[in-house]
């Protein structure tokens, strides 16, 4: 048998979708990239805000109309969220699971019979699985390492803790284990996730583990680029700074998702950051390691943010000047505290001021880029144009979020390759350059 899986969502849920095919790859279901030839298809889907419920429900129904005689599985999120009334609605789906069962699926899929449909969404929560039990695609030059699972930060927004449970640490041996198997396959990027990065440790050793974790991972030979995801403010300790400006593989890189600038919105958002500790920890970040690239994400048009509060993040956006910048405008979420907060801010409004931000947001990435041409800087290939030339990126970008270095070259080259090039034009968010010899 062999199995398509579409994946939906943030990195965490493509880590899944590897274990999971790595278990049914035990049991002999075999991972294909083509619809013709699966018996099974699964769809691991995101429920983290509205949009991305939307997309995975549509992506589901495009399920639907492939479907024909092969089972039909949708896990994840949204499974996991609002798999009794899915169950009820969704006729076409076989089987539902939620994000603690992956193990069951071999089970599940043995025991399918032609109209019983089945669902399996667990509360306990799940473990990590062995060490490399994960099927990464082949030649894999890049590849996650999920460090901790669940949050306990409890945002008023954030419906993920309710998803996916407490915040629960991995071993770091079980850490390095896997790191290790992925510098054999030949990974040359590792990206580090969980919920909250920074927090790792906290609940198996007492304290925040990260930066020990990392000097122990940088020890690890193969890895070019260690890459740090989803860190709280908060929690950027001087210790990490000193480890991230130390050590060379790990990425002049960090994702810090801030939110707001305003203390009244970070107040009723219940988050732990102010105005004043977000500007310091920028400000330790950018003395200590001069060339960091700083990836935020914002929400605007949370309940109660005036035009005042607002001003306030645009003024803020303005000054800091993010290499990285994404926004969201606020989506309600049942269940979560901001939901029955008032006055919620009309959709509209929300969507305005997003773009408000994103427009000052290109303008002060295409400066940004722009200080870059003449350059030369290190570049992952990632794949070649149709026209010859290769796409890549650098340590600054996060791949399937950041920015792109497009780039001819005289050679022949594979994905995965680093190589150097000198930067000769920019836009918003990509550069152009050409391949050349490093001194």
């Amino acid at each position: 048998m062999k199995i398509l899986i579409e994946t939906l969502g943030c990195p965490k849920n493509f880590n899944d979708s590897e274990r999971a095919a790595a278990i049914l790859d035990k049991n002999g279901i075999k991972r294909t990239d083509n619809v013709a030839e699966a018996d099974i298809i699964m769809v691991n889907t995101c429920g983290f805000i509205n949009d991305a419920k939307r997309e995975s429900i549509e992506r589901i129904f495009d399920m639907v109309g492939v479907k024909e005689d092969k089972i039909l599985i949708v896990s994840g999120c949204l499974s996991k969220r609002y798999g009794d009334e899915l169950f009820k609605q969704m006729d076409e789906v076989d089987i539902f699971i939620g994000v603690n069962d992956y193990d069951r699926l071999p089970e599940l899929i043995a025991n399918f019979q032609e109209g019983k449909r089945q669902k399996e969404i667990s509360e306990t929560t799940c473990g990590f699985g062995l060490p490399g039990e994960r099927l990464l695609q082949s030649n894999a030059y890049s590849a996650t390492v999920k460090i901790a699972e669940g949050c306990d930060n409890r945002c008023a927004y954030c419906i993920i803790p309710y998803i996916r449970g407490p915040y629960r640490s991995r071993t770091q041996e079980d850490i390095l284990a896997e790191a290790a198997i992925l510098a054999k396959k030949g990974v040359k990027e590792l990206i580090l996730i969980a919920q909250d990065v920074t927090f790792y440790g906290n609940d198996l050793y007492g304290h925040s583990a990260l930066p020990e974790l990392l000097r122990a991972l940088c020890r690890i030979d193969g890895f070019e680029w260690i890459r740090l995801m989803y860190c709280y403010e908060d929690r950027i300790t001087d210790e990490l700074i000193a480890v991230m400006a130390e050590e060379p593989k790990i990425c002049h890189y960090i994702d810090i998702p801030i939110q707001h600038a305003s203390d009244k919105i970070l107040k009723s958002m219940k988050r732990q950051s102010n105005h004043k500790s977000i500007m310091s920890t920028i400000s330790k970040l950018r003395q200590q390691i001069p060339d960091i690239h700083i990836r935020t994400t914002l929400i605007t048009g949370f309940p109660g943010e005036t035009k005042k509060e607002f001003d306030e993040l645009y003024d803020f956006v303005e000054e800091m000047r993010f290499e990285r910048l994404g926004v969201f405008a606020y989506s309600k979420e049942e269940g979560t505290p901001a939901a029955l907060m008032k006055p919620q801010v009309r959709s509209d409004v929300k969507e305005r001021r997003r773009e408000q931000i994103m427009r000052l947001q290109n303008r002060i990435s295409l400066e940004i880029n722009e200080e870059k041409i003449g350059k030369i800087l290190r570049v992952l290939v990632e794949e070649q144009d149709e026209d010859g030339s290769y796409i890549g990126r650098t340590e600054y970008d996060a791949p399937e979020i950041d920015n792109s270095v497009l780039f001819t070259s005289e050679r022949e080259l594979s994905p995965g390759d680093m190589v150097y090039v000198r930067i000769d034009d920019a836009f918003d968010y990509d550069l152009t350059g050409t391949e050349v010899t490093k001194e």
